[in-house]
C-alpha cells in the first residue's frame, strides 16, 4: 500500500493547490486536523499562505498537532516539508507585528526583506533562481533550477549548514533549509510548474538516512 502524505490542516495553508501537485505526482494525501493521523503518516507536509503570527497561532490551536508533528517528525524519523510560511514556522520566532515563536526546530529567525536598492520590490513575487549551496549539491530532494516566490519576510537561518539553497532578490535570501529529515522551502511547489512537480516527486521517494 501507498505511504500516507499527511497535508497539515491548521486554517492557514493553501491546501488545495498542494493537495492537488502532491495527487498529481501520485501520493496518497490525507488533509487533515487530526493529530493521530498525523502520529501515524509516512509523511508529513506542513503549509502556509499569510502572515507568520497567523499561521503559528492557528497550529497551536490544533489539539495535539504540534506534539504529534514533533513526536513524528524529531523522534520518528518522517520525512517533512514545509512550504513557505510551512518554512518560515521552523525557526525559533518570527518578526512580523511583533515577536512570535517559531516550531525551533532549525535555529533562525524570520525578517522582513529589507533589500538595500529602493528600486527592488517587497514583496518578492515571481520566478527566481534556486541556488543549492555546495554542501547541499546532491541533496535526494532539493535541485537547482527557478521556482515561484511569493513572500515579504524571509528566514535567516543561524548556522550556514541548515541552508541548502538561495535565490537573490536585491540581496541573498534563503529559498530552502534542510536538516536531516526535515526540509523547508521558502517557494511554491505547487506553482512552480515542472520544476515544483519534480520536487515533490523527490519527495515521495526520499528516504533520510
Amino acid at each position: 500500500m501507498a505511504e500516507v502524505v499527511a497535508l497539515v490542516d491548521y486554517g492557514a495553508g493553501n491546501l488545495h493547490s498542494v493537495y492537488n501537485a502532491l495527487k498529481a505526482v501520485g501520493a496518497r494525501v490525507k488533509v487533515t486536523a487530526d493529530a493521530n493521523i498525523v502520529r501515524a503518516a509516512d509523511r508529513i507536509v506542513l503549509p502556509g499562505v499569510g502572515a507568520f503570527q497567523v499561521c503559528a497561532d492557528g497550529l497551536r490551536t490544533v489539539p495535539g498537532m504540534i506534539e504529534a508533528m514533533t513526536e513524528r517528525v524529531a523522534v520518528g524519523g518522517a520525512p517533512f516539508l514545509g512550504i513557505c510560511v510551512g518554512m518560515q514556522l521552523l525557526a525559533d520566532r518570527g518578526l512580523e507585528f511583533g515577536v512570535h515563536k517559531g516550531l525551533a526546530w532549525i535555529p533562525g529567525e524570520v525578517r522582513r526583506i529589507e533589500p538595500r536598492d529602493p528600486a527592488i520590490k517587497v514583496p518578492h513575487m515571481g520566478w527566481n533562481d534556486v541556488a543549492l549551496l555546495p554542501h547541499a549539491r546532491g541533496h535526494a530532494v532539493i535541485d537547482p533550477g527557478e521556482a515561484y516566490f511569493l513572500h515579504s519576510y524571509h528566514f535567516a537561518a543561524e548556522n550556514p549548514s541548515d541552508i541548502a539553497a538561495m535565490t537573490d532578490h536585491g540581496e541573498g535570501l534563503v529559498a530552502a533549509v534542510a536538516r536531516d529529515n526535515i526540509l523547508g522551502v521558502q517557494f511554491h511547489p505547487e506553482k512552480s510548474q515542472s520544476y515544483g512537480l519534480e520536487l515533490l516527486t523527490r519527495f515521495l521517494d526520499w528516504k533520510p538516512s
